[in-house]
């Protein structure tokens, strides 16, 4: 039986506030790196509960999510497996509150505020090639209303 392929979805959120970016270093198994705020897609959670979600457990930060920036498709082969893994990253603009007294997600170790210039400056610690395309975008002016997303709220059976 063939093996079924089915890509990752992941969120992301674009953070600015005077001129910075809220990104937060992680532990990953390629070393410590820079991120947005950004994870997977939970079962039963729409797109934007995800990203709310993500950025209140990385960054201990509520967000508030304004608009959609990109929808990006990425592979990479896998260095431990060889497995070549395709990601849907659907990135989100929007807003947060001060940061809370919550501990961060695990692996997480840190969030810091950076320039665009200052992302630019170390692309070797990035996560994701993403990362500095989603700010160059959000600093191009992309933007999707919301309104664009729609999740379904009752359950269908396979026809």
């Amino acid at each position: 039986m063939p093996r079924t392929w089915k890509p990752n979805v992941t969120v992301a959120a674009v953070i600015e506030r005077d001129g910075k970016f809220l990104l937060i270093e992680e532990e990953t198994s390629d070393g410590i790196r820079l991120n947005q705020p950004a994870g997977h897609l939970d079962p039963h959670e729409s797109l934007e509960e995800a990203v709310i979600r993500e950025t209140l457990e990385e960054t201990a930060h509520h967000f508030t999510p304004t608009a959609l920036v990109g929808m990006y498709m990425s592979r990479y082969r896998s260095a431990r497996t060889g497995e070549l893994v395709t990601y849907l990253r659907f990135a989100f603009c929007g807003t947060v509150g001060e940061e809370q007294d919550l501990p961060l997600d695990e692996g997480i170790l840190r969030t810091l505020w950076l320039t665009r210039d200052e992302i630019a400056a170390c692309r070797e610690r990035h996560r994701s090639p993403l990362l500095l395309t989603c700010v160059d975008e959000y600093l191009a002016g992309k933007r999707a209303p919301l309104a664009l997303l729609h999740t379904h709220s009752s359950v269908y059976e396979e026809l």
